[in-house]
């Protein structure tokens, strides 16, 4: 065997072992990240089961629209992630004119156990629905 078979023999060596590492560093990323996406998904699935709200009345006053809600779930909620429709129409603005548990509301979270007063001016709906960042919902017809 000369050195040229030898030579070549060693440089497709080399180059199978920098193949290799190249797919390996690939695949090793690859399955990182469908790992971290599972568990990214898995932890958003128990944030919808732990979640839960109920609007516990809905009415209308001299033209202003009055929702109480509570969140009966365990996980903590924000304001500025919670949506409002009215009559299937997208409210927005309405976050800065809460009340939490009777209170004006001095942060976005709104935490298990309290109900939250929210007044709409200038709004007669016959239907309201609450809509948290995790897709859970409730609706209610306005009184």
């Amino acid at each position: 065997m000369g050195f040229s078979v030898s030579g070549s023999a060693a440089i497709i060596f080399a180059g199978m072992i920098i193949a290799f590492g190249m797919w390996h560093t690939a695949a090793s990323n690859s399955f990182e990240a469908v790992s971290e996406a599972q568990t990214d998904r898995s932890d958003a699935a128990l944030n919808e089961k732990n979640t839960a709200v109920v609007i516990d009345s809905a009415s209308t006053a001299d033209g202003d629209l009055t929702v109480e809600a509570t969140n009966t779930g365990s996980t903590p909620l924000s304001l500025n992630e919670t949506d409002l429709l009215t009559d299937n129409e997208y409210r927005d603005g309405w976050q800065g004119n809460v009340q939490i548990d009777g209170s004006q509301a001095q942060t976005d979270l709104w935490l298990p156990g309290e109900t939250i007063t929210i007044t709409v001016t200038g709004s007669t709906p016959q239907r309201v629905k609450l809509t948290t960042e995790t897709g859970v919902s409730d609706s209610k017809v306005v009184s």
